[in-house]
């Protein structure tokens, strides 16, 4: 029998157990504490204060008052790294009622958080892995992945939403081959499911996706298989945790880093640590603040954080390199992606619509460590040429808008026997008493990740919450009561004033491309930033083809600790990852409207323009990278 044959008849088998046992009764987790914590009194009390139409997150002077604390009365909590999952935990202490700090040396999510593939994914690969090894271990993995996903798409409505990807398969064994295994996807998900999976005839997918090749691999088409993930705008996701955490009553803090820890005398427990303020002028404003328990979530640098509490610490990172690139919107339909889980070299590649633009990647390779990853031309090209083989339209280097890598954090976890494994899932430590370690994971799992975190602090620390975990209900800033409709207000009852070149003030449409893009990045608080735009004649776009308003830059000044040109054009806005031209045409104006908001002197914006020209320089697009262009002419 072939080895394809035996595939399928083990995958068969694995379906007809499931159904046989129930389906929803094997595979569907059960529900957890926190699904029943949704009637908990905290949770409205937050809710309330958290969607307050006039809440305004504390400004970033009181945040530092709030983290400057003395040995008798520390913080319960303080975090280190303002990603994903540290700005999680930040969010998960607060809403148990405790005292919560956290630092940030640059902006949040300035690291991979902001640089992941935009995905919200349950696991599908697991699943594969699970089947065919007949691992439970795996089988655990999607589970905890499906629920993640619909809990993160549901807590924050406005920044994720299911997106179908389609599988193209050039023989009837592949379509045969997907179609059951993403069939058994759906029925794993059970009530977390976002929508049935499908297959689609050759001529069908085309019509879907009209960029892909009816020819590959040497075969015709024989059509595709759909099924459906989440998608995200990651940055503007971990902005919201930080603010949304800020309003819950953390004391968060960006541009700030930990240069040292501070340790108790007589049991060398670490009790806080000694924190540079980074926009404090060219010293560098240093303060203690003083906690029960430190919780270092810093990605990629978790070990260097480690280090700080032991020198010979030995490492727990195993960093992986994920390049992608953006090209524009014609490669692929607005609303479907295209993913090929094995092309001719074994790697996955995929397309993906994202913000009116599209992404394609991704590598998975070695790297080292650095605050400001650069692919590499390889890499590019490597995307570039795997994507060709699946398009019917010429691929070309010079429709490279921009390119990015991210580092991802594999974990070795220190306390295995076998240290050679790396894990599947994060890994949670305490090696250094009173340093609580949390790294891998993945961007989809980042509330639960938070949670073990805060967990293990609350243990370390014996530390006494006022309630359990709620984060699985609670949603974050800009969420509450948002609908998709949302738009139609903003585009009916605002206009973007706009001034001129010369000094006058003009009226403008609200259009549907602007209204959309506030509504999605805001959620209900869009309002706001139409009102700057209206009132203020903050209304004109920053780049042309593009959505941003002027009025965001107040806004994010404002509201949403926005303290350089990086962070807006990174960050708030996506600009930097979508298109390094049109960001860096919008840089005069971003650090004019910043000066403003923060009082920049002359050499500041001076300043500010040399850092962003040099930042954009590390996202390789065709108009900032040397190549060859080879066949991708």
């Amino acid at each position: 029998m072939s080895a394809s044959a035996t595939r399928l008849r083990r995958l068969a088998s694995v379906a007809v157990a499931v159904t046989a046992c129930g389906g929803a009764v094997l595979l569907t987790p059960p529900v957890s504490s926190n699904d029943r914590a949704s009637g908990h009194p905290t949770v409205e009390s937050l809710r309330q204060i958290i969607n307050d139409p006039s809440a305004v997150v504390p400004s970033r002077t009181l945040q530092e008052s709030a983290l400057i604390g003395t040995k008798s009365g520390p913080l319960d909590i303080l975090v280190v790294g303002g990603g994903a999952t540290g700005c999680g935990v930040a969010l998960d202490a607060a809403t148990r009622g405790l005292r919560v700090g956290l630092v940030e040396r640059e902006d949040f999510s300035s690291g991979t958080s902001s640089r992941s593939t935009k995905l919200i994914h349950g696991g599908v690969r697991y699943l594969e892995k699970a089947v065919f090894g007949l691992d439970y271990g795996n089988l655990k993995l999607v589970f905890h992945a499906l629920e993640e996903r619909k809990q993160v798409i549901e807590n924050a409505p406005h920044l994720c939403h299911a997106l179908p990807c389609m599988t193209p398969c050039f023989d009837w064994f592949e379509v045969v081959y997907y179609w059951m295994g993403l069939k058994m996807y759906d029925l794993v998900a059970g009530r977390r499911l976002l929508h049935f999976s499908r297959y689609y005839s050759a001529q069908e997918s085309v019509e879907l996706f009209p960029t892909l090749a009816s020819k590959g691999k040497g075969k015709s088409l024989r059509g595709t298989v759909v099924y459906y993930d989440g998608q995200m705008n990651d940055s503007r996701l971990n902005v919201g945790l930080a603010c949304t955490a800020a309003l819950a009553g953390a004391a968060v803090l960006n541009h700030a880093e930990v240069v040292s820890f501070l340790k108790d005398e007589g049991t060398q427990r670490i009790i806080g640590a000694r924190i540079r303020d980074n926009l404090s002028g060219t010293e560098g404003q240093e303060f203690d603040a003083y906690a029960k328990v430190v919780v270092n979530a810093a990605g990629p640098f978790c070990d260097s954080v480690r280090k700080m509490a032991n020198k010979d610490a030995l490492p727990m990172i195993c960093p992986s390199s994920g390049v992608h690139i953006v090209l524009p919107d014609y490669y692929s339909p607005d609303g479907m992606g295209l993913i090929v889980p094995k092309t001719k070299d074994g790697r996955v590649v995929f397309m993906l619509p994202w913000l009116g633009r599209t992404i394609a990647g991704t590598t998975d390779s070695s790297t080292s460590i650095t605050p400001l990853p650069e692919p590499n031309e390889n890499e590019i090209q490597f995307i570039l040429d795997a994507i060709c083989d699946y398009l019917n339209v010429k691929v070309r280097r010079t429709d490279v808008l921009s390119a990015w890598s991210g580092i991802r954090p594999l974990a070795v976890d220190p306390n295995a026997k076998n240290t050679e494994s790396i894990s599947r899932d994060h890994v949670v430590s305490e090696e250094y008493p009173g340093l609580v370690t949390i790294t891998g994971g993945k961007w989809t799992t980042y509330r639960s990740m938070a949670e073990d975190a805060v967990n293990a602090a609350i243990k370390s620390g014996k530390l006494s919450p006022s309630n359990e975990c709620i984060t699985s209900n609670l949603r974050l800033i800009g969420g509450d009561g948002w609908e998709p409709s949302l738009f139609t207000a903003l585009a009916q009852q605002y206009v973007r004033m706009k001034k001129s070149d010369g000094g006058k003030v003009v009226p403008g449409v609200m259009d549907t491309a602007a209204a959309k893009h506030l509504s999605h990045a805001y959620g209900t608080l869009a309002e706001r930033v139409a009102t700057i735009a209206q009132n203020e004649n903050l209304g004109k776009r920053l780049a042309h083809g593009y959505p941003y308003l002027e009025a965001e830059v107040a806004y994010c000044a404002r509201n949403e600790y926005c303290e350089s040109a990086i962070d807006f054009i990174a960050r708030r806005s996506r600009l930097a990852f979508l298109d390094t031209d049109a960001a860096s045409h919008a840089l005069p104006r971003i650090i004019e409207i910043l000066a403003t908001e923060h009082n920049w002197d002359k050499s500041r914006q001076k300043e500010e323009m040399q850092k962003a020209k040099e930042f954009l320089e590390t996202f390789k697009s065709s108009k900032n990278a040397h190549f060859h262009d080879g066949k991708h002419q």
